[in-house]
């Protein structure tokens, strides 16, 4: 088969086009034929880079290895799927868990579905399982024209959110958040962020905040959220150090700080089953709107790294092998 390996840990450029045996299936798995499309991940860079080797959930296995976490195709008994894999998707053939496969509807695109593995669960998950948010809440969702804040916007609009606001560093994002539903946008600097956040929320404090910066973001977060309010911290792509959290400081407003990681709940419990049907459902009904963006043949997989990593792209990056 056709595939994607690398030999050594570094940049995109490491990553070469190499011909392998096709992989055999094991108990409980199926393989699938990706004649639709692979995803691209931040994780998928991180791992080549070697900064996945370390806790629990390190990528485990000597080199040489082929990265991949998001396949879409068929199986061999007919079946359209998307599926979630922790390696092997950056090739023609893989294999993955019965209990990480779910059937990709057919009004549904294999873009559409593979934003739907890693962003879509990440922003059901923060919303439903992790926040909890009540229909009537205010919901601030950072970096909201992102992969997965621009499905949390839609998310949060549709489980009842009573108003959304949404962050943004450009007019342009701000404009496109609003068009996912988002009822206000505003800028998501730390400097004057809690006077932007109440004024968009007519003055008062909000419910639930959605953080994936970090930093002194998050300490300005703190000032923003109501009494029971919720803030939700899923990354850190400040690369910042928070400072303000306290015990005391949560008390005086008994607010909470949550965080989430999806790799560990899929770890538990598959990608496959209630959330994910859920969006493939909400797509296919066209309630939810996944980005899509570029197209990549699989053997340019280093320039589709280089552009996510030079931060060039909007929306789901895909590979067709």
């Amino acid at each position: 088969m056709r595939a994607m390996q690398y030999d050594r840990f570094g940049g995109p450029d490491v990553l070469k086009e190499v011909e392998l045996p096709d992989p055999v299936a094991g108990p409980e798995e199926t393989l699938v034929e990706v004649v639709e499309a692979a995803g691209v991940n931040f994780g998928d860079i991180k791992e080549i880079a070697g900064e996945l080797r370390e806790g629990p959930y390190a990528m485990k296995g000597p080199l040489p290895r082929v990265p991949g976490m998001e396949v879409a195709g068929r199986t061999g008994d007919g079946r359209r799927v998307v599926g979630y894999l922790r390696q092997g998707g950056y090739a023609t053939k893989a294999i993955v868990a019965e209990r990480d496969l779910a059937l990709l509807p057919r009004d549904v695109s294999a873009g559409q579905a593979l934003a739907l593995l890693v962003q879509g669960l990440t922003a059901w998950h923060l919303l439903r399982s992790v926040a909890r948010v009540r229909p009537g809440e205010s919901v601030v969702v950072h970096s909201g024209a992102g992969g997965t804040g621009s499905l949390a916007v839609q998310l949060a609009r549709e489980f009842g959110a009573g108003r959304v606001i949404a962050t943004a560093s450009s007019e342009e994002k701000r404009a496109f958040t609003l068009g996912l539903g988002a009822d206000v946008a505003i800028d998501g600097e730390a400097d004057g962020y809690r006077e932007r956040v109440l004024d968009a929320n007519h003055g008062k404090p909000v419910d639930v905040i959605l953080d994936a910066v970090g930093g002194p973001l998050l300490d300005a977060s703190l000032d923003a959220i109501g009494l029971l309010g919720r803030l939700v911290t899923y990354g850190a792509s400040s690369r910042q150090t928070a400072t303000a959290i306290a015990p005391g400081r949560l008390a005086v407003a008994s607010s909470a700080i949550a965080g989430f990681w999806l790799t560990p709940l899929i770890t538990r419990d598959g990608a496959g089953g209630q959330a994910l049907e859920e969006l493939l459902d909400l797509t296919a009904r066209g309630r939810l709107r996944p980005l899509v963006g570029s197209e990549y043949d699989l053997a340019r997989a280093p320039e589709a790294h280089a552009d996510l990593l030079g931060r060039h792209t909007k929306g789901k990056l895909v590979l067709l092998p």
